[in-house]
């Protein structure tokens, strides 16, 4: 069974093991740096990224617009950088909603077993037991003016299965270690043990399966938006974007259209993955420590 050391030396200890990561550190700061030059689109750049212009029809890359114009006249910088605001945003709202889900029914059933046990991993099969993306591009076509919530909802209520079973089997783990022990012999309730000390026990676990599903939810959104089930095509996203390369002239001739975006999508999933590489490290020593 474990101890519970002081969280000050522990949380030192975590932070230090990131940090010594070069990887995630970088990863770190790329990332940033990417989401705040997206906030800052409307500062950086005067460009409207859905008006058309058919005087602007195609352009390669020049003074004026920095990384050309598209098959709408439209600045690629501006709809680079509004994009990621649409898709880093779905992607956020999808992976909150997911790890509440999924962190609420791990945990309950995790830690009560039993017929909650059984009642909740059950419905978690049933909703791993359904094809993503399929699902989501049915509930898109019968709703098509759904919208970007639409997509949100969908996605979410789809994507919590996996993260309640991995957030019950730690905290079947958890619950069983000395300080959860001594709390519910002391009398504590319930509600006190999960919250003040079983969910701290899992924030590492929490943290870096937060991630990994926004990272997914990156993908996810890409993939629908360029087989046009995902935001709507008029509003600017990476994965409309990338919808632009269905091409063959444009994947051919016409890079700057499409490679920024790809070039920024795998960039940033590439750096989610090595941050919660990183973070999933310093949580190992934290727990050893």
């Amino acid at each position: 069974m474990k101890q519970n050391h002081a969280p000050a030396s522990r949380t030192y200890a975590a932070v230090r093991q990131f940090a010594a990561s070069r990887p995630a550190v970088l990863a770190l700061l790329f990332l940033t740096a990417v989401i705040t030059l997206c906030l800052l689109a409307p500062w950086l750049t005067d460009s409207d990224p859905v008006k058309i212009s058919l005087r602007s029809l195609n352009k390669p890359p020049t003074a004026e617009h920095w990384l050309g114009t598209d098959n709408g006249g439209r600045d690629v910088l501006s709809r680079l950088l509004y994009g990621g605001r649409t898709t880093l945003w779905i992607s956020l709202c999808v992976s909150a909603m997911t790890a509440g889900a999924g962190t609420a029914i791990g945990v309950l059933a995790g830690y009560f077993g039993r017929a909650a046990d059984s009642l909740l991993m059950r419905a978690a099969d049933v909703v791993l037991s359904f094809p993503f993306l399929i699902i989501v591009i049915v509930v898109k076509s019968i709703y098509p003016d759904g919208g970007i919530p639409s997509l949100i909802w969908t996605a979410g209520l789809l994507g919590w299965g996996g993260f309640a079973r991995i957030i019950r089997a730690k905290t079947l783990a958890v619950k069983e270690y000395e300080y959860i022990l001594a709390a519910r012999s002391l009398g504590a309730g319930p509600l006190r043990i999960l919250t003040r000390h079983l969910l701290p026990g899992l924030s590492g676990l929490l943290i870096v399966n937060l991630m990994w599903t926004f990272a997914a939810m990156i993908g996810v959104e890409a993939s629908l938006s360029f087989l046009g089930f995902g935001v709507p095509a008029g509003q600017p996203s990476w994965g409309n974007m990338m919808a632009d390369a269905l091409s063959p002239e444009v994947i051919r001739d016409r890079w700057w259209i499409w490679l920024p975006a790809s070039l920024l999508i795998t960039g940033v999933i590439l750096s989610i993955h090595l941050i919660s590489e990183g973070i999933k490290k310093a949580f190992l020593v934290q727990e050893k420590y």
